[in-house]
C-alpha cells in the first residue's frame, strides 16, 4: 500500500508540473517560431538552429547571438556575451537549490539547465521543499516547446515572403523591450538607470570594440558605475 501511495504521489507531482508548465510552453511558441525564422534568414542551417536551441536554451542570448553572427562576431565574443547576459541564472540556480528537496547532483544539474526565468518564477512560488520532479516537468514543457517550435519557425521562414521575413527582424528589439518593461515595474528607477548606463557605455565602447566586446564591457562598466553611485548616495545620506 505504501508503494502505491508513493507512486500516486509522484504521478500527481508529474501531472501538476505538466499543467503548470503548459502556459510557459504556449508562451514560448511565438518566440521560438520567430527565432527559427530569424535563424533561417541569418544563414544558419536547420541543424545549427536546432542544436543552438537544444544546447543554449536561452531566448534572449540566442537572439543576441543571431545579431552578432550577422555582424561577423567571433565565437569567443558570442560565448562571453552569452555568459554575461545569462549570469543571473547562477543566482536563480542557487536560490532554487535552497528551495528544492534534496536530490542527487545529476538530477539537480538537469533541472538547473532547464531553469529559465519563467520556470524559476513558477517553481519558486511553491511551498518549500519543492519536489525535483515538479521542477523537471515544468522545465521539460518549456524545453520541448522551445526546441520543437524553433524548427517550425525555421521552415516557416522558407515559406513566408521575403518582405515579411525581413520585417520579423523587429522581433529582436521587441523581445528585449518585453524583458525590460516587467523589470522596470518591479525594479523601478534602478532598472531604468542600469538600462540607460548600459546603452550609454555600449554606444561608447562600440567606437573601438566589436559588438560582442562592447556589450560585455558596457554591461560590466554600467553595473560598476551604478554601484559606485549607490555607495556615494548612501554615504551622503549617512552623513546627513
Amino acid at each position: 500500500m505504501e508503494s502505491i501511495s508513493t507512486f500516486n504521489s509522484e504521478a500527481s507531482t508529474w501531472r501538476k508540473g505538466m499543467v503548470d508548465g503548459l502556459p510557459i510552453a504556449i508562451g514560448y511558441m511565438p518566440v521560438a517560431i520567430t527565432f527559427g525564422l530569424l535563424a533561417s534568414t541569418t544563414g544558419l542551417t536547420v541543424l545549427d538552429s536546432l542544436f543552438m536551441s537544444m544546447i543554449v536554451f536561452a531566448g534572449a542570448s540566442q537572439y543576441m547571438a543571431l545579431t552578432m553572427i550577422a555582424l561577423g562576431s567571433g565565437a569567443i565574443e558570442i560565448i562571453m556575451a552569452t555568459f554575461i547576459v545569462n549570469f543571473r541564472h547562477l543566482l536563480m540556480s542557487a536560490s532554487i537549490n535552497e528551495k528544492a528537496e534534496k536530490s542527487p547532483k545529476l538530477l539537480r544539474a538537469i533541472y538547473a539547465f532547464g531553469l529559465t526565468d519563467e520556470v524559476f518564477a513558477v517553481a519558486s512560488t511553491k511551498e518549500t521543499p519543492v519536489k525535483s520532479n515538479y521542477i523537471l516537468c515544468i522545465a521539460f514543457m518549456a524545453y520541448s516547446s522551445w526546441v520543437s517550435f524553433t524548427v517550425v519557425g525555421y521552415y516557416a521562414g522558407e515559406i513566408l515572403p521575403s518582405t515579411l521575413q525581413e520585417s520579423m527582424a523587429i522581433a529582436l528589439y521587441a523581445l528585449f523591450i518585453a524583458l525590460l518593461v516587467p523589470s522596470i515595474k518591479t525594479g523601478g528607477k534602478t532598472v531604468i538607470m542600469l538600462a540607460i548606463l548600459g546603452a550609454l557605455f555600449h554606444g561608447i565602447f562600440q567606437f573601438w570594440l566589436s559588438t560582442g566586446w562592447a556589450i560585455m564591457f558596457g554591461t560590466i562598466v554600467a553595473v560598476v558605475v551604478f554601484e559606485l553611485i549607490e555607495m556615494s548616495v548612501k554615504k551622503e545620506v549617512v552623513k546627513e
